[in-house]
């Protein structure tokens, strides 16, 4: 989950990481009175969980609390992105003498958090990182070891920072580490932490990101910074076909059923294995398909649990088949997918035959899994058949019309009802 700038400003005032003034306001009389407190020249930047504010308009200048308020009024009626703004921060316009760049970050190949400093802060750090990668300085640490402020340093001092400077911004990146250790964050950056004139260093501009699956264990600092159970907080708001996908996942503690992300097309995924997961989403990208979701199930999910999300992806608008499929042989029972896929067709009125492209999941209780798909008719493969071929097979179904042609551009094969036959005498799916 993201936190927006003026709650990550709030994640370092906690760990005593100096911040430039400032105040949140939701309202422009509210940043009026922000600005009479703080006093001297203004920035009032729109509290948004999207980049690009200054091109879109959502941060301006002022020099009175009168101008704060009526740019504050004007940053509050703008949407950015489509957007709208949580409110506005109202904070000192510092005197910068120099600006840096600090950061942690999770290295995913390593599996270690990595230090990221930088001597040139305020542009994204993606572009120093491909124009100027000599001025970054990198350093593993580790979450278990005690924390060593010398690994801190050393990520500075790469980047040619000497003397008093080197010795004021130690700290500041040691305190970062730690926070994002403490915190669970999977990303924590201050960028621009600037040098005053005075010689003093300030964060004036914060961005973190947390691991949704900590939210549970850091109640306390979610309820201190006011953030509800209910926000997804992710770069854009949930749309309910999203919510509703966590509930399923958080009703019922077996399995994995999350992840549930939203697209305008006409195949529905359930698809699992971790990264297999979008493994297996590219694949079907990649042979031309259009997937109406993404998400991820696994680790023994209940019955009901994988017949829940997939009337979920059933249900939504446009789509014509799904696909299930993982990418590696698992623990996950192929047999109990198989009956919760199969017993969310039937219970919608739909013959899985007809609404089940392809079955593709190697795994534990294959045979059993497969004798219930054949019940039904349900063409599905083994670990023999790759899962791009598996991937391939189903773009193929959802983009040939019933009388073998392909449809034309925007043209979506009508929906059948299942031949009565098909579903007469298969007997209850038994869910386990």
């Amino acid at each position: 989950m993201r936190f927006f700038e003026y709650e990550s400003r709030r994640i370092l005032e906690r760990e005593r990481i100096p911040t430039s003034a400032a105040g949140f306001a939701s309202t422009a009389e509210e940043a009026r009175a922000a600005a009479e407190q703080i006093g001297g020249p203004l920035v009032i930047k729109s509290q948004v969980l999207t980049g690009g504010r200054m091109k879109a308009g959502g941060v301006k200048f002022a020099d009175t609390p009168e101008a704060c308020e009526a740019h504050a009024r004007d940053i509050l009626a703008l949407a950015i992105s489509g957007h709208a703004p949580r409110g506005v921060l109202v904070a000192a316009k510092a005197p910068i003498a120099h600006e840096y760049y600090a950061g942690v970050i999770y290295d995913g190949v390593r599996k270690l958090p990595t230090f990221v400093f930088s001597d040139m802060g305020g542009i994204d750090i993606e572009e120093v990182a491909e124009t100027h990668p000599e001025h970054i300085g990198r350093g593993l640490f580790s979450t278990v070891l005690p924390h060593m402020d010398f690994r801190a340093k050393d990520a500075i001092a790469q980047t040619g920072v000497t003397g008093r400077d080197l010795t004021r911004l130690t700290p500041i990146l040691s305190a970062l580490a730690r926070l994002f250790v403490k915190y669970d964050m999977t990303l924590a950056e201050i960028n621009p932490l600037v040098k005053l004139e005075d010689g003093s260093f300030v964060a004036v501009d914060a961005h973190m990101d947390m691991e949704n699956e900590a939210r549970p264990r850091q109640k306390v600092l979610l309820a201190e910074l006011g953030v509800g159970d209910e926000e997804t907080r992710q770069a854009r708001e949930a749309t309910p076909f999203e919510v509703e996908g966590g509930r399923i996942d958080s009703v019922d503690h077996r399995g994995v059923a999350g992840n549930v992300t939203e697209f305008d097309g006409n195949l529905g995924l359930v698809i699992g294995a971790g990264g297999g997961s979008l493994t297996l989403f590219d694949a079907v990208r990649r042979h031309g398909g259009d997937p109406a979701n993404y998400c991820e199930i696994g680790g023994n999910p209940s019955v009901s649990k994988a017949a829940n999300l997939t009337k979920l992806v059933l249900q939504k608008p446009g789509v014509e088949k799904i696909a299930v499929m993982m990418s590696i042989v698992s623990n996950t029972r192929v047999d109990i997918v198989a009956r919760g896929v199969v017993k969310a067709c039937v219970e919608l009125g739909h013959d899985p035959a007809e609404k089940i492209a392809i079955f593709r999941i190697p795994g534990a209780w294959e045979e059993e899994g497969f004798k219930i798909l054949a019940r039904y008719g349900v063409e599905y493969c083994d670990r023999s058949v790759s899962m791009h071929e598996a991937a391939r097979i189903a773009v193929e179904k959802v983009s040939t019309r019933p009388d073998g042609a392909k449809p034309l551009p925007g043209e979506r094969a009508g929906e059948e009802k299942p031949p009565a036959e098909r579903l007469s005498g298969t007997g209850e799916v038994v869910e386990g």
